[in-house]
C-alpha cells in the first residue's frame, strides 16, 4: 500500500471515531433543556462590555431593554474606552426605547495583565452590586453585537433554575448574509462544536467545559466562588476559561446552540473574518510551536488528505485510494449539514468544507506568525502578551 493509499485510510479511520466517537458533535439539537416557570424570578443584572460598537449598537440594545422579564433586571453598559460615542448613543436608545433600567459605566483603560473585555465586565459587575448591594442572583453577560428575542433572559434564566445549573450559555446564531460568511462562519460553529462536543459539556460528571460569551447566564454565587473575572483576567478566550472555571470550583455548566439570540455584526469580507478568527488562534493552542505543527498536520490529514486523495486515487488508477478519501470525504460533508441547515444555508456548500478547513489552517499559522512579530491576540486596538508574559 502506497503513502496516497495510506493517507486516505488514516483520514478515514479518523472520520469513523470522530462520527461516532466524538460526542455527536455535529448534531444540531442540543437547545436550551427542560425547563418549567420559576416560582420566584430572581433577579438579573445584564452585564455589556461595549468597545467602539456604535455601528450595531441600535441592533443590540433595544432588545436587551425590551426584555419581557417578569423578576427585577437591569442593563449595565460598560463602555471600554471608546472612540465613537457607544456610550453617549446607549443612553440615547435608552431615551427612544424605554425598558428595563440602563446604567452606563466607563471604567478606564485596564490595568496590567487584563484583557480589555474582562476588566470591562469586572466593572459592570462591580456596578451592579455597588446599585443593589445584596447583589443580583443572576449574571447575563453578553456583547454588544447580541440581540436577544423578548423572552430571551426569561427562558435562559427558567432553564437555569429548573436544571439547578449554575453557568447556561447559548452559542448566537451569527450572521449568515455575504459569500465569505457563508463560506466560513458555519465551519466556525462546527469546529468548535467538534473540539468541545456540546453533549460531552453538559453532562454533570464530565470534564469538557466551554462557553459562548455572547450569552452567559451566570449565577452570582458561582461566579463568586470561581473569583472570576479576576482569576481569569489574562484570558484571550475568556468563555472557555470562565467555564472551566465555574467547573473547576464544582459548577453546573450547560451549553448549546440559540433559536432566538442572534449576532448582528456583519462580516462583509474576508479580512474581517480572517481577524475574528486569527486572533486567539494561536492563544488556543496556549503559543506552543509543537501544538501548532500538530494542528496543521491534523487540519491536512482530516480535512485536505479526503478531496486530494480521492481525485488522485481517481486519476491516477488507485482504487484503495479513491474509495477510502471518498468515503472520508463524505463522512465529513453529511456531518456538516446539519451545521448548514441550522444556518439555512444549502447543503450543495458541505463539501467545500475543505476549502474553508485550507482558510482556517491559514488563520492558524498567521495568527502564530503575528504573535511571534508582537501582534498577536490584537483587537480594536489593543494587543495583549502571552498570560505568562503578562
Amino acid at each position: 500500500m502506497g503513502p496516497l493509499s495510506i493517507a486516505a485510510c488514516a483520514s478515514l479511520a479518523v472520520w469513523l471515531w470522530l462520527t461516532l466517537g466524538q460526542g455527536m458533535f455535529w448534531r444540531t439539537d442540543v437547545r436550551l433543556p427542560p425547563r418549567t416557570r420559576p416560582d420566584r424570578w430572581p433577579s438579573v443584572a445584564i452585564v455589556v462590555p461595549a468597545r467602539d460598537e456604535a455601528a450595531v449598537l441600535p441592533l443590540s440594545l433595544p432588545s436587551l431593554l425590551a426584555q419581557d422579564y417578569p423578576g427585577e433586571a437591569e442593563v449595565f453598559l460598560v463602555d471600554d474606552g471608546s472612540t465613537d460615542g457607544t456610550g453617549a448613543l446607549a443612553l440615547a436608545l435608552a431615551r427612544e426605547c424605554p425598558g428595563l433600567p440602563l446604567t452606563v459605566c466607563s471604567p478606564g483603560e485596564p490595568e496590567a495583565g487584563w484583557t480589555g473585555k474582562l476588566w470591562a465586565v469586572r466593572h459592570g459587575i462591580g456596578a451592579a452590586r455597588t446599585a443593589h448591594p445584596d447583589a443580583p442572583e443572576y449574571l447575563l453577560l453578553t456583547d454588544a453585537d447580541i440581540a436577544h428575542e423578548p423572552d430571551s433572559l426569561r427562558e435562559l434564566v427558567s432553564a437555569a433554575v429548573s436544571a439547578d445549573l449554575d453557568l447556561v450559555s447559548q452559542m448566537a446564531r451569527l450572521r449568515v448574509v455575504s459569500f465569505w460568511e457563508r463560506l466560513v462562519v458555519p465551519a466556525f460553529v462546527y469546529f468548535f462544536a467538534q473540539l468541545y462536543p456540546f453533549r460531552w459539556i453538559n453532562r454533570p460528571a464530565g470534564r469538557t467545559a466551554a462557553a459562548a460569551g455572547g450569552c452567559v447566564l451566570l449565577r452570582t454565587e458561582a461566579a463568586v466562588r470561581a473569583g472570576v473575572p479576576d482569576s481569569i483576567r489574562q484570558a484571550v478566550i475568556d468563555d472557555v476559561s470562565l467555564a472551566r472555571a465555574v467547573r473547576r470550583t464544582g459548577g453546573r455548566i450547560w451549553l448549546g446552540l440559540a433559536e432566538r439570540v442572534d449576532s448582528v455584526r456583519p462580516y462583509t469580507g474576508l479580512g474581517e473574518l480572517w481577524r475574528m478568527i486569527s486572533r486567539s488562534a494561536y492563544a488556543q493552542l496556549r503559543h506552543q510551536p509543537l501544538l501548532l505543527a500538530g494542528t496543521v498536520a491534523g487540519l491536512a490529514l482530516v480535512y485536505l488528505a479526503p478531496p486530494v486523495t480521492f481525485c488522485a486515487g481517481l486519476l491516477g488508477g488507485r482504487p484503495v485510494a479513491a474509495w477510502a478519501g471518498g468515503l472520508a470525504w463524505l463522512l465529513m460533508a453529511g456531518t456538516y449539514v446539519p451545521m448548514l441547515r441550522y444556518y439555512r444555508q444549502s447543503a450543495v456548500l458541505a463539501p467545500l468544507l475543505p476549502v474553508t478547513a485550507l482558510l482556517y489552517l491559514l488563520m492558524t499559522v498567521d495568527s502564530a506568525v503575528q504573535h511571534y512579530r508582537g501582534r498577536g491576540a490584537a483587537w480594536k486596538g489593543r494587543t495583549y502578551a502571552r498570560p505568562s508574559d503578562a
